[in-house]
């Protein structure tokens, strides 16, 4: 059933052999909620804790496609949810560090990428807005969550030749859109996300 799903998303989204390859490897029955078992190979967000979702795999593979990780060694992820878009980048890049506010989420993704041996993925549940800075710079930041406005923390954290990818709001709408250290934005495509919010929700 997984392979189906990659095979959906290939179709959908020019991913690359490497980026094929890991939708292959990592099931998204994983990662879904409690039963929500039957939806995991559908096209579709499902709900997890405090209003926050798992995406749609269709997001999950556009965001992956536009992050361009030919050559990437470490990206930063800002809102791990269920830690499959963590999960899927573990299997093209050599380092990945994910943050939530949510601890629970964090805490269940941590036993999600144990069980499953992804030892090169570290979580910590955080105000993620402000990044990492303790294994910065990264080669990509990820925000897997809207914002009104970008961090300038944000942008000190990612690599000189490297770029931040963010769902921005622009009016009623999201814009899936890169940034760039020397200050230039390249505006994508369209999305839905939830928004990315300040604080941590402890247990």
């Amino acid at each position: 059933m997984n392979e189906k799903l990659a095979d959906k998303l290939a179709d959908l989204v020019p991913l690359g052999p490497k980026e094929y390859k890991a939708f292959c490897e990592i099931d998204r029955k994983y990662f879904v909620p409690a039963g929500f078992e039957k939806k995991a190979y559908e096209i579709t967000p499902l709900p997890l804790a405090d209003d926050s979702t798992i995406s749609s795999p269709l997001t999950i593979a556009k965001m992956t496609y536009y992050l361009d990780l030919e050559g990437v060694d470490s990206i930063l992820e800002i809102g791990c949810g269920s830690g499959y878009q963590a999960a899927v980048l573990s299997k093209i890049v050599r380092r990945v560090f994910t943050i939530d506010r949510i601890c629970e989420l964090v805490k269940t993704a941590k036993e999600r990428f144990n069980k499953l041996g992804l030892y090169n993925i570290n979580a910590k549940c955080d105000d993620g807005r402000y990044g990492w800075r303790e294994f910065a710079p990264y080669d990509r930041i990820l925000l897997s969550a809207y914002i009104d406005n970008l961090e300038k923390e944000l942008l000190k954290q990612v690599k000189e030749d490297g770029f931040i990818l963010a769902p921005v709001k622009n009016g009623n709408r999201q814009i899936i859109t890169r940034f760039y250290k020397n200050g230039k934005k390249e505006e994508l495509e369209a999305c839905e996300f939830v928004p990315l919010k300040k604080g941590v929700l402890r247990d």
